[in-house]
């Protein structure tokens, strides 16, 4: 039977979970219901950062698309081949910075959004580029905003098979 190397276009069904159990990340439908990416949803859903359609996901071994540790982990696997991959938060999102976290004063936030913790917003920094933001604070005075990836700081536990070698 085949096994996978580099460069091989394959598909994997995987579910990706916190420390505590929560499942953050999820290609199997039945997992759907549990999935916790509504909290993680803040930032950008076009990559492996939440939730994931159901059915299997198509990746190039090598290409860095995925986690580089499960691409890597995917080498010499065949199809139908379960493992289980630990990511480090060096290896994911990084650290939580608190030096990530800033505040606006209220009166220079738009007067049609009506801030909630926890809420995600889109904003443009100094630079003009356009940054992910978490609303952490909401005060009459200020709005405090981290800039840091929900996930930062966490650890992320994958169980995936290969399903097959396109």
């Amino acid at each position: 039977m085949a096994q996978a190397k580099k460069g091989d276009r394959v598909t994997i069904n995987f579910i990706g979970k916190l420390e505590d159990g929560s499942i953050i990340d999820s290609t199997y439908p039945s997992a759907e219901e549990d999935c916790d990416c509504d909290e993680h949803a803040a930032h950008d859903c076009n990559d492996s950062d939440c939730c994931q359609d159901s059915g299997p996901f198509e990746l190039v071994i090598g290409e860095e698309s995925f986690y580089i540790l499960i691409e890597e982990a995917l080498i010499g696997m065949q199809p139908g081949e379960k493992k289980t991959v630990t990511i480090s938060p060096d290896d994911a999102f990084g650290e939580n910075d608190p030096e990530n976290v800033f505040s606006v004063p209220r009166n220079e936030f738009p007067d049609e959004i009506e801030p909630v913790v926890g809420m995600g917003l889109e904003v443009t920094g100094e630079d003009d580029d356009l940054y992910m933001v978490t609303v952490v604070e909401v005060t009459d005075e200020q709005i405090s905003l981290d800039t840091n990836h929900p996930l930062a700081g966490e650890t992320l536990h994958y169980e995936f098979e290969l399903v097959e070698i396109c």
